[in-house]
């Protein structure tokens, strides 16, 4: 069942995919899913989103530096409180890193085609003092949501406590299906190519979360669908 909670920002999750439910793999590179790509990026400006959230492993691909090589200890010890001593920009990449994993060497991200977006890393409490150490050196602001654990309701609520009303979830398939769990998703927005990708290892649009593995589903209302050029299609849905 959804969560109707005012404290939190609504959050869209908008997603390129494959016609077999895939979020990931080769089908993104074919000429015939260029018109599901170009129709996803045109979308996604008209939703009013401040920030855009990604899992680690998204953030590891396509926008931080990978992953961080072992840091050296830390000179001081950090209190488990959220940094974020200089929340500037009008754009935001929220990157959802629990174990404190990811490689930085700028705390603002600039996309072609996109405006530049400062990062927030989101961790949980079990991270080392050397990672904060390293973010505060790379001037990273970051918040904690959970102690072990990622704390999905809680994120949220710290995103809207600092004006964020609107999140857009872009993805992977384990943060997608860490925030139906949590009941956290508001509205769905599918851009279908028209290729199947066909590869099993390719990733889902919702994986099993680690967070919920009890988890047995959510309904969505359909709200609109409409063809694109290129064969391409919009499906737009609300959770019940």
């Amino acid at each position: 069942m959804q969560i109707k909670n005012n404290d939190r920002p609504t959050v869209i999750c908008h997603i390129l995919m494959s016609l077999d439910g895939k979020i990931s793999g080769a089908f993104m590179g074919a000429p015939q899913a260029a018109p599901a790509l170009k129709a996803y990026n045109e979308l996604r400006e008209t939703f009013g989103c401040r920030a855009t959230l990604y899992g680690t492993t998204t953030m590891a691909e396509g926008f931080a530096d990978g992953y961080v090589r072992p840091l050296p200890p830390a000179d001081t010890a950090y209190p488990r409180e959220d940094c974020l001593p200089a929340l500037w920009a009008d754009n935001f990449i929220v990157s959802v890193d629990p174990e404190g994993l990811l490689a930085w060497s700028s705390p603002v991200i600039a996309k072609k085609g996109r405006a530049p977006a400062q990062v927030i890393e989101v961790l949980t409490e079990q991270v080392p003092d050397s990672y904060l150490a390293y973010l505060h050196r790379v001037g990273i602001p970051y918040l904690f949501a959970g102690k072990t654990a990622l704390d999905c309701t809680l994120m949220l609520q710290k995103l809207k406590a600092f004006g964020i009303g609107r999140v857009l979830l872009a993805g992977g398939g384990g943060m997608n299906g860490s925030l139906l769990a949590a009941g956290c998703i508001d509205e769905l927005s599918l851009v279908v190519a028209s290729v199947a990708e066909g590869d099993p290892k390719a990733v889902s649009l919702f994986a099993a979360s680690p967070f919920a593995p009890d988890f047995a589903g959510a309904a969505f209302r359909l709200v609109e669908a409409k063809p694109w050029e290129g064969d391409a299609l919009w499906l737009h849905y609300r959770a019940e």
